[in-house]
């Protein structure tokens, strides 16, 4: 087999799981990073093929470049290991089915590949209400910011105007978005006049009784495929995880 086809072969596997994994997992299915992660899987599988290099074949090579492909892949996140080892068990479950195969050879890979990368995004596409985190991405004043967006099904944050459900977003957020610092947040009946547009929005939490949150309408929102207007509140502290930088209810 010519090395160009074993790159290929390789990436195209590699591209397929790292989806599935990501969609399995109920996160976005982060077709960029799979792409470039997949590519580095190719591009190993070509050179261990190389005269002089079938030491990379060793098992110490091995994990050195699948630690790269999870971190290209899902980065430092604490979930990272967690899907990392979700991957190494569908790549051997995968070789498992070629086996079945027995004869299948190359079509028998990419098939087998495609098939699990399909059966993951069917299952968990309904609308995205099968992803645990979802991309947002907040558009205003000429600013952009991506975060991710934990689905909260007990968020029950609504905007008592129109009874929309609101995003609520963390103070690092709400600082690239309009300028407000974690004191303004926490002081937001004196801050109300430091950004235009700024409302106060009621609510309560487990521990505290009530209390009142900074909101802004951002009129550019994209939730998962979700498109449109939304009230936009900032919570001064926590929403900071490496894994989320926002909650969504029933916005999207």
């Amino acid at each position: 087999m010519y090395i160009d086809l074993v790159m290929l072969l390789n990436f195209l596997v590699d591209f397929f799981l790292l989806v599935a994994v990501n969609r399995l997992s109920g996160y976005p299915p982060g077709y960029g990073r799979a792409a470039v992660s997949a590519a580095l899987g190719g591009i190993y599988g070509g050179i261990a093929l190389l005269p002089g290099m079938g030491f990379l074949s060793g098992f110490l090579w091995r994990l050195v470049f699948l630690v790269l492909m999870v971190w290209l892949a899902f980065g430092w996140q604490r979930s990272a290991f967690h899907r990392g080892v979700l991957f190494v068990l569908l790549s051997m479950a995968l070789c498992g089915v070629v086996m079945g195969l027995e004869r299948g050879g190359t079509l028998a890979v990419i098939a087998s590949a495609v098939f699990v990368g399909l059966l993951a995004f069917l299952s968990f596409s309904s609308g995205g209400r099968g992803q645990k985190f979802v991309p947002v991405q907040l558009r205003h004043d000429g600013k952009c910011v991506r975060i991710v967006a934990l689905r909260d099904t007990g968020n029950g944050l609504r905007d008592p105007l129109t009874g929309q459900s609101v995003l609520v977003v963390g103070a690092q957020t709400a600082q690239a978005l309009t300028g407000l610092t974690r004191e303004q947040l926490r002081d937001p009946a004196d801050s109300i006049e430091s950004v235009p547009g700024l409302r106060l929005i009621p609510y309560r939490t487990v521990g505290r009784s009530s209390g009142v949150l900074l909101a802004l309408r951002i009129q550019e929102v994209r939730i998962g495929k979700w498109k449109g207007s939304s009230l936009v509140a900032f919570s001064p502290d926590g929403l900071e995880e490496e894994e989320y930088q926002a909650l969504t209810g029933g916005v999207a």
